[in-house]
């Protein structure tokens, strides 16, 4: 039996994968008008030819390139807006909050609840503007050269500003995580700010969405004991979620997250 894909399909997978795209199996098989089996068996093909890992429900590429925080915000923006109301509910009045660059921390401040009572820092761009937009919450801006990949400052002058901080509560950006590797990140600078971010902060979570527990990056930040909870979405594989709780990862499903009294 022959393996061969037709070409316009292996055309559009190559190039998404190409592209740092996550493959998911049942998308591909709606847009083709095929069963999921047959692209799990497309994919298959694509992962013993060397031009994918294959993942719980699709396939990622070999190496994930980093894209720039532009390319990032929007995607998958309604899995990263569950994520962020489940870390809105974690926030405790009078807390001054750190938001790590990223597009799913980016998701909360739409979110948060109308004249906070609470502080929020920041090294995003992004974040920085939308806090702006809302007006009702006091905001610090970490400023230094901005690294485009990140969406904000990162440099020597923006971890000097982190180390003057008592941060009561982080929300971290992740890139990739895993039992053996821990959380990391894409950009050098960006995981030593993030190292100084955790020791500089009394509470330290990351919110996870599924695929990242099979990405790869170069970059450690740290492991279990530099992080107090993943927010991790209720369709984490169980073999996932195993692996990194017997790690020492503290988790938390989106369903065991209530809003705080």
């Amino acid at each position: 039996m022959s393996n061969s894909l037709p070409l316009s399909r292996r055309d559009v997978i190559e190039a998404r994968l190409a592209e740092g795209r996550q493959i998911v199996a049942a998308s591909l098989a709606v847009e083709f008008n095929v069963s999921e089996d047959a692209v799990r068996r497309d994919l298959r093909a694509l992962a013993a030819e060397g031009k994918c890992r294959r993942v719980y429900g699709g396939a990622l590429p070999l190496l994930t390139p980093s894209q720039p925080i532009s390319a990032r915000i929007g995607q998958e923006s309604g899995r990263k807006r569950v994520l962020a109301q489940a870390a809105v509910a974690m926030i405790e009045p009078g807390e001054f909050l750190f938001l790590d660059s990223g597009s799913t921390n980016l998701e909360m401040v739409e979110l948060l609840p109308k004249n906070l009572d609470a502080t929020i820092a920041t090294n995003s761009i992004d974040i920085a503007a939308a806090v702006m937009k809302r007006g009702d919450v006091p905001l610090v801006l970490i400023g230094g050269a901005v690294n485009p990949v990140v969406g904000g400052s990162v440099d020597a002058s923006a971890v000097a500003a982190i180390e003057a901080l008592n941060i009561d509560r982080c929300f971290l950006g992740v890139c990739a995580i895993s039992a053996r590797g821990g959380i990391s990140v894409y950009e050098h600078a960006d995981a030593i700010f993030k190292r100084t971010l955790l020791r500089r902060s009394a509470a330290r979570i990351a919110l996870i969405t599924s695929e990242k527990f099979h990405e790869r990056a170069p970059h450690r930040i740290g492991g279990a004991a530099d992080i107090d909870w993943l927010v991790v979405e209720d369709d984490l594989p169980a073999d996932d979620e195993k692996a990194v709780i017997e790690a020492g990862f503290s988790l938390l499903r989106l369903r065991d997250v209530t809003p705080s009294s």
